[in-house]
């Protein structure tokens, strides 16, 4: 493809995304199609002979966002919604334009020095200390794996080689992400040794179970070796008891973990610095810029106080990837599984610079309003109840109808296409989730949602 053919198909496709951008809140949220819809409109096996540019944008035009589930929609309110903004998106575009791979320094030096200066600027935006170390993985799932499998290298490190010789456990609260489950199972410890710790009435880990727990696995000969404490939890945004989890965890010499994925961004905010108090004891933390800092998918930011102990982890050199380095050269294929690296960085210095530390925390503040504004529309409603602590920007409510009731609201503003919101099971109750995150939503869009809501009941 000539420079010329490229720049012109390359605006044509700039003009579909701002206008996408532009126009995605008209879409309906939730996609209509039918499970093999898309696959049955394609060719089923690839051409013989390469295709002109023309057709194929037309084709996506055409096929795909109609099979998309639109994530970048004002009224997208499921899971934890998210924002790709267009400072993030351009950033995106240049990043794949370059195509590099930061492995190490020495394949190229951008990579890895703008990932540590825009790490820098996250650290002290959110209140960690400057010892923290901090590296970009993909997402919370993996940047728990790694903290869990340095806990296993701080506890037993000699399973680097021989494997585990006991069994060893970790700690978490009955709310926590899955993605601990996964990482106990990934890193062989078995799922036997995860231990669920009861919350107490708002959701948050007992910090005196948690004490029993490791006590009685002590007393089993089992080898206590992680605790991981979560800073809004997924299904609710429950924060649990830092401090003390860290008194803990010190005490009996665990690695201390903290998921705060969703809810560490809202320590950029004046009025929820205080939600990771005590997260510099931890031994490491995750922080997903892709969720609540309109980011583009994918980008995870992990800090720990403890390189050390996750390079000795990771680290392997083979021969062709041996370089001579200057002295305090980081090559970041030492901090985890991965060797390939993106330039997932650009876009987040794209977004850092382009909003600013106040622009981004005008966003999470009036987020956080709208969603107690939210919340209180649902308490003026006698048929309704809130079913957690409104902490975020996240809602958990549900009608007091019971659970067929509440199915079939969220089955039903689902199928409108007005909204997309999911759910979750609290004390055995189907409980719906209105999760505000989207730059773009507004309090008018949130007006409709219940307003709908309040029809379908």
């Amino acid at each position: 493809m000539s420079p010329e053919e490229f720049r012109e198909h390359a605006h044509r496709t700039v003009d579909w995304m701002a206008d996408y951008l532009a126009t995605v809140g008209e879409l309906p949220v939730l996609t209509r199609v039918k499970p093999g819809d898309l696959t049955r409109k394609v060719p089923s096996s690839g051409p013989e002979r390469g295709e002109p540019m023309d057709a194929i944008l037309t084709d996506f035009e055409r096929l795909i966002p109609p099979a998309i589930t639109h994530w970048n929609h004002p009224r997208f309110l499921a899971y934890f919604a998210i924002t790709g903004s267009p400072p993030g998106i351009l950033g995106e575009m240049l990043a794949a334009t370059l195509n590099v791979n930061g492995m190490l320094w020495k394949s190229s030096p951008a990579v890895t020095e703008l990932e540590a200066v825009t790490l820098s600027w996250l650290r002290q935006w959110i209140g960690l200390p400057e010892e923290f170390f901090g590296v970009i993985y993909d997402t919370a799932s993996i940047s728990t794996m790694h903290a869990i499998a340095a806990a296993r290298h701080m506890a037993q490190p000699e399973s680097r080689t021989a494997g585990l010789r006991a069994n060893l456990t970790v700690y978490c609260s009955e709310q926590a992400h899955s993605s601990i489950d996964k990482a106990v199972l990934t890193l062989g410890m078995g799922l036997d040794n995860l231990r669920k710790i009861p919350s107490d009435s708002r959701f948050s880990m007992d910090p005196a179970a948690l004490e029993r727990a490791i006590g009685d696995d002590k007393a089993a000969g089992l080898q206590p070796c992680c605790a991981v404490a979560t800073v809004g939890t997924t299904a609710l945004a429950a924060i649990d008891p830092l401090p003390a989890i860290a008194d803990i965890a010190e005490r009996h010499g665990l690695w201390l973990h903290i998921d705060a994925a969703y809810g560490g961004t809202a320590a950029i905010s004046e009025s929820h610095q205080n939600v990771l108090d005590g997260a510099g004891r931890a031994h490491s933390l995750v922080i997903n810029p892709h969720k609540w800092m309109l980011t583009p998918v994918d980008l995870s930011a992990f800090y720990t106080r403890r390189p050390d102990t996750l390079r000795a982890a990771f680290s392997l050199i083979p021969e062709y990837l041996r370089t001579e380095d200057e002295p305090g050269v980081v090559n970041l294929m030492d901090y985890g599984v991965q060797l390939g690296r993106r330039f997932r960085a650009l876009k987040l210095w794209f977004v850092m610079r382009y909003y600013g530390r106040e622009g981004l925390a005008a966003i999470i503040e009036r987020h956080c309003r709208d969603a107690a504004e939210f919340a209180s529309w649902i308490e003026a409603d006698p048929r309704f109840e809130v079913s957690a602590p409104v902490l975020f920007s996240l809602v958990c409510f549900r009608h007091r109808a019971g659970d067929a009731a509440n199915r079939r609201i969220l089955d039903g503003i689902n199928a409108s296409g007005l909204a997309f919101l999911s759910h979750t099971v609290l004390d055995g109750q189907l409980v719906l989730r209105a999760a505000i995150g989207n730059a773009a939503t507004t309090i008018e869009d949130l007006r409709r949602v219940w307003d709908k809501i309040r029809e379908l009941a």
